[in-house]
């Protein structure tokens, strides 16, 4: 194998989770409805702000990565949802289902990419901005905030 191909596998396997931290499935999974905008004493946030700012902030790189014409939300507004609880039930499983489909979306990026290390064709890209180093931080980002759903689990008693 080829340190390119190892490179991707591991990159891979960051992204997914489960190797150091637990798995995306299993910090998104099987929230009960009553608790997803439940504020815990001494957290900033609910599940539903989490889990709204962690899709945001992903379809944000992902989008920097594959369109040159993608502008970014406003910081840091645009990047939290205004409500601390889901409208509905609906709107729970549509961000989990985007989340997951545009974490999809950067593994296919990292995975067909000719060259990890050429810089993004975004325009507002500088030379550092290459897709391995926005693969990167997309994952230490989801990790930050998937362990704290799962610290959100644990103070919620789920």
């Amino acid at each position: 194998m080829s340190d390119s191909a190892k490179l991707r596998e591991q990159l891979l396997a960051l992204l997914r989770g489960g190797e150091a931290h637990m798995s995306v499935e299993d910090a998104l999974g099987d929230w009960p409805v009553k608790l997803r905008g439940a504020r815990p004493a001494g957290s900033p946030h609910t599940p539903w702000q989490l889990l709204e700012h962690l899709r945001v902030a992903q379809w944000d790189i992902l989008e920097f990565c594959r369109n040159p014409k993608h502008v970014s939300p406003k910081f840091p507004d645009g990047y939290w949802p205004p409500t601390d609880t889901p409208p509905d039930d609906a709107a729970w499983h549509a961000s989990v289902s985007r989340f997951r489909a545009d974490l999809r979306a950067m593994e296919q990026l990292v995975t067909f990419a000719p060259d990890l290390h050429q810089r993004v064709a975004h325009p507002e890209a500088e030379a550092k901005h290459t897709l391995l180093r926005e693969a990167l931080i997309l994952a230490d980002h989801n990790s930050y905030h998937l362990g704290q759903l799962v610290l959100l689990r644990r103070m919620l008693g789920t």
